[in-house]
């Protein structure tokens, strides 16, 4: 039967997988295994990297995240490149929430959402910079609502110098910037709320700050989070587990360079970076899930 709400549809894969994992596709061609690049263009070496990837992790992960950025390095090849990578997950039965930060208002926000949020588009999510304000947000939101498709709005990000802006005080309010962020995220998805209590439109809420994971958590309690900073940023299983409800629903965490690049830190030759990412990725699933366990009793 099909489910006609992505926050269902995430909830429905995080139950049938019991993982709330997400992999990060970060295909940085400096790091990429050198054996890929033989006889292929730097293009077709992307797109065996991140194939591989998604073989390996598709039976212990929920969903992959490719970083437009990295794609959009190929140039010419970018597009051709990721969509082909988000056509093969979504044939791999994972959910692919495309992270492109898109920021812009009116006709041209609206665009972004067309582009990458309807009809056969390979993308269940996109991520959403919410820097403009309700005019950047409500178009991505609105098709979201006719596409059955999500998105997610940056509102407190993993990176140290996030606090430059989002934890600042607004005036005339007792708010910090991050706190209003989240306040107007619940709003603009209230309507797309769905059977397992969550709504379509999601916040990105970094595991580096975990006291403020577990804040928002409790502030947004029917709001999807997207938590980066989990292993090669630092956060762990126990910084996570704040993300959750009582029944491991609410969040689905993202490791990118910790997986994929996972041969590395296991000192194992280039040629087993699918093996090395997909052992990666069943200890962070295993992690998560035993913080969850830990939790609850």
């Amino acid at each position: 039967m099909k489910v006609d709400n992505f926050a269902d549809r995430l909830c429905a894969a995080v139950l049938d997988k019991d993982s709330r994992v997400c992999v990060g596709l970060d295909p940085d061609l400096e790091r990429l295994p050198k054996h890929l690049l033989e006889g292929n263009t730097e293009g077709e070496a992307v797109e065996r990297f991140c194939c591989e990837i998604i073989d390996a992790a598709a039976e212990h992960c929920v969903a992959v995240k490719p970083q437009a950025a990295y794609f959009e390095m190929l140039r010419e090849d970018a597009s051709s490149v990721l969509w082909s990578v988000m056509r093969y997950a979504k044939q791999a039965g994972l959910l692919v929430i495309l992270d492109a930060k898109r920021n812009d208002i009116g006709s041209t926000a609206d665009a972004y959402a067309q582009a990458y949020l309807r009809d056969d588009a390979p993308v269940d999510a996109i991520t959403v910079n919410p820097y403009l304000g309700s005019n950047g947000v409500i178009p991505f939101v609105k098709t979201a609502a006719a596409e059955a498709r999500g998105l997610f709005v940056l509102t407190k990000t993993s990176n140290p110098s996030s606090g430059e802006l989002q934890d600042l005080s607004l005036q005339d309010t007792d708010k910090l910037v991050y706190q209003q962020m989240a306040d107007l995220v619940a709003d603009w998805g209230h309507e797309l709320v769905g059977a397992h209590g969550y709504s379509s439109v999601g916040a990105v809420v970094g595991a580096t700050h975990p006291q403020e994971l577990a804040e928002l958590r409790e502030r947004m309690s029917q709001t999807l989070l997207l938590v980066p900073g989990y292993g090669a940023q630092g956060a762990t299983a126990e910084d996570v587990a704040a993300a959750f409800d009582d029944r491991g629903l609410g969040a689905i965490v993202n490791s990118s360079r910790g997986i994929i690049f996972a041969y590395q830190k296991r000192n194992l030759p280039p040629t087993e970076f699918a093996q090395a990412a997909q052992a990666a990725t069943v200890e962070m699933k295993s992690q998560i899930n035993s913080a969850l366990e830990q939790n609850a009793s």
